[in-house]
């Protein structure tokens, strides 16, 4: 992946942290909380099709975003730290080359072949 991505997305875990201090959230549930989505995987038990979109549906920065803004709205405290970890996890994923899934398989992204530049 390019390199401007890469900063791309880390400046956006980076903006994901400031946040979380910015709530003076307890920062040991961000990094209990940060490898949460990948519990997601576990849809490719039910096939590539089940798996990818389990996989994008907690790895997608919209649905981190929606997560975000009902939490702001209702407001749930709780809305908004899933919102604001689900974006950091998934800018993280993507900083390390890792995208949303296509349905060929795991290692097939929207950013092209894990592991491939």
């Amino acid at each position: 992946m390019k390199n401007i991505l890469k900063l791309e997305e880390a400046g956006m875990l980076a903006l994901s942290l400031f946040m979380l201090g910015r709530l003076e959230a307890v920062w040991w549930w961000y990094l209990l909380l940060v490898i949460g989505p990948d519990i997601s995987m576990a849809g490719y038990a039910a096939g590539n099709k089940a798996g990818a979109a389990c996989y994008n549906l907690f790895h997608h920065k919209g649905v981190a975003v929606t997560c975000l803004l009902a939490g702001w709205l209702l407001p749930s405290v709780e809305l908004v730290l899933t919102g604001i970890i689900l974006f950091g996890h998934s800018s993280m994923d993507r900083m390390l080359g890792y995208g949303l899934k296509t349905t060929e398989g795991f290692k097939y992204t929207h950013l092209g072949i894990i592991g491939k530049n």
